[in-house]
């Protein structure tokens, strides 16, 4: 039987936590977290199978509804994000739906900041309207807006800030006193601040969603997501809609996981160091148009991003001069940072939002967001500053 391994009473850091918290051993007392590769489960008798499904019992069932490796992660993610409980899923978009669909029915409302990335826009706008769920999308920054899009019916809001690919930065703390007096929960989407930069529970938020795949894997492997927050919500309407709708996170994902969250707080504190240096770069650059990164002086939300986070983030949006032809001739003249449409690895990675990302929504949707041909995505790595900089200078000098 696997043993929860004990830890200090007294409160730890963020980044033992994600190295610490959580783990299960075995009888074997082994030292990095086990992988269990079972669907199932033996019970010593009839009447235990019968507590186990009663919830009598606290052990496990069907790896479907939960696992010990999967736990571990889930419990590491709860200790780490300041949450009462967390669930795991087997990707970013199953732990969004999730959330939402969980607790939200046919005849109920949601308000949505319309600077979303794209699959969380098709979750509202596409999904939910096909079980009779009505929506509303406001400019997150307009607090005179989430107000107004109230209905009596409104079940809960959704946000992510910083925002793909603008990153705009909402105020997590008043949105929540506005969904709360409305009687909704809010959600958000953290993961372009990740669990080491900011804390959207402890600002007033109900839920909060990560792509694990992005920075807590933060190397490229695996697909994954989480949901977090109180007790009540994950094991009653979250654990429920998982439980028998599937997006189960399979044990193997879970332990590579684990295994990025021990670096996490190293990786993403490098590459928003390394962030923080590109953008004042591109700032200055002639070909550069607009460099966006939250802790600069001239992002317009730098206030409240210093406010509500602790570093700026390992992304860098920018445009450059010329349009789609030249964003594509930069992109193609870099060497060092790899073009994908992926984010948050240690590698330095990136895309041209109007053309994959957002590529679904109408150029009317993306203009009004403020995504244009020129704009580009920089997530960055882990690797030497001036290394990446002297890349990124190269390639602007082919445009």
């Amino acid at each position: 039987m696997s043993k929860k391994a004990p830890l200090p009473a007294r409160k730890l850091k963020p980044a033992t936590v994600a190295v610490h918290e959580g783990a299960l051993r075995s009888q074997f007392n082994e030292t990095a977290e086990s992988i269990f590769l079972t669907q199932g489960y033996i019970y010593d008798s009839m009447e235990q199978a019968e507590a186990r499904f009663n919830n009598t019992d606290p052990g496990f069932q069907y790896s479907r509804f939960s696992n010990p490796t999967v736990t571990m992660f889930e419990n590491r993610m709860a200790a780490l994000e300041g949450a009462e409980a967390a669930r795991a899923t087997a990707t970013g978009m199953a732990a969004v739906t999730a959330a939402i669909l969980s607790f939200v029915n046919a005849g109920e409302h949601i308000v949505a900041a319309k600077a979303l990335f794209g699959s969380c826009r098709y979750i509202i706008e596409d999904l939910a309207p096909r079980f009779g769920i009505t929506s509303t999308l406001v400019d997150g920054s307009d607090l005179d807006q989430w107000q107004e899009a109230v209905r009596p019916n409104t079940k809960a809001f959704f946000l992510e800030t910083p925002t793909n690919p603008t990153l705009d930065i909402y105020d997590i703390s008043a949105v929540a006193e506005i969904a709360h007096a409305a009687g909704a929960k809010l959600i958000i989407d953290n993961v372009f601040a990740t669990p080491v930069f900011q804390k959207p529970l402890a600002l007033g938020a109900d839920v909060v969603c990560y792509s694990a795949t992005k920075h807590i894997d933060g190397q490229g492997r695996t697909l994954g997501g989480i949901v977090l927050g109180t007790e009540e919500f994950v094991t009653g309407p979250l654990q429920m809609f998982l439980r028998q709708t599937g997006p189960s996170l399979s044990p193997f994902n879970a332990w590579v996981m684990l295994k990025g969250l021990e670096t996490l707080a190293l990786r993403v504190e490098k590459a928003a160091a390394n962030a923080a240096k590109i953008a004042d770069f591109l700032a200055d650059h002639p070909k550069v148009t607009r460099a966006i990164y939250p802790f600069r002086p001239d992002h317009p939300h730098v206030a409240l991003a210093r406010k509500q986070m602790t570093a700026g983030s390992t992304l860098v949006t920018f445009d450059v001069r010329g349009g789609k032809a030249e964003a594509f001739r930069f992109g193609g003249a870099l060497e060092i940072v790899k073009i994908t449409n992926n984010l948050g690895d240690a590698k330095s990675l990136i895309t041209h939002p109007a053309t994959t990302t957002h590529q679904r929504l109408t150029p009317e949707a993306r203009a009004e967001l403020g995504i244009g041909d020129s704009m580009l995505r920089l997530s960055v790595g882990i690797e030497d500053a001036d290394d990446l900089i002297e890349d990124i200078s190269i390639a602007l000098d082919a445009i």
